[in-house]
């Protein structure tokens, strides 16, 4: 399994390749629909982020001491982004997912394309992922 570095820098190769916002936001809805589908009992409340405008369902399972990110989203934009967060956070150990920079966002300049509220849905799902990865490694301790 790769590295969350090494999901990122892909990332940012990949988003280089397009030449402009249109592009990448095409490429974004692509990546959105292969999101590994979320099972319909993780379709509540109780998995949706807060704080963001769009619903997003995330849930996460713990695998051989790594989580493993399944999510949905009533939105297509927003179900690439959290596709995006999911192809570089899943199946690594909470310890990697916590310690993690998010930096790869500036630089394939996800952040400044977003509407405001939409950038606020994109912490939020960062935070959640994060806060998944602090309950699940004080199962493992």
């Amino acid at each position: 399994m790769e590295t969350i570095e090494a999901a990122q820098e892909e990332i940012v190769e990949e988003f280089s390749m397009f030449e402009d916002w249109m592009q990448r936001y095409e490429y974004m809805i692509e990546l959105g629909k292969s999101l590994p589908l979320i099972d319909l009992q993780f379709k509540t409340d109780d998995y949706i982020i807060k704080g963001c405008q769009s619903k997003v369902w995330v849930h996460a399972d713990l695998e051989d001491n790594k989580l493993v990110f399944t999510a949905d989203s009533d939105a297509i934009i927003t179900k690439g982004i959290i596709a995006i967060l999911i192809r570089v956070f899943s199946h690594q150990h909470p310890d990697a997912i916590l310690e993690a920079d998010t930096d790869f966002i500036d630089k394939i300049g996800l952040k400044e394309h977003l509407s405001p509220t939409r950038a606020n849905g994109l912490v939020s799902m960062i935070k959640q992922l994060k806060m998944y990865a602090i309950a699940f490694k004080t199962q493992l301790n």
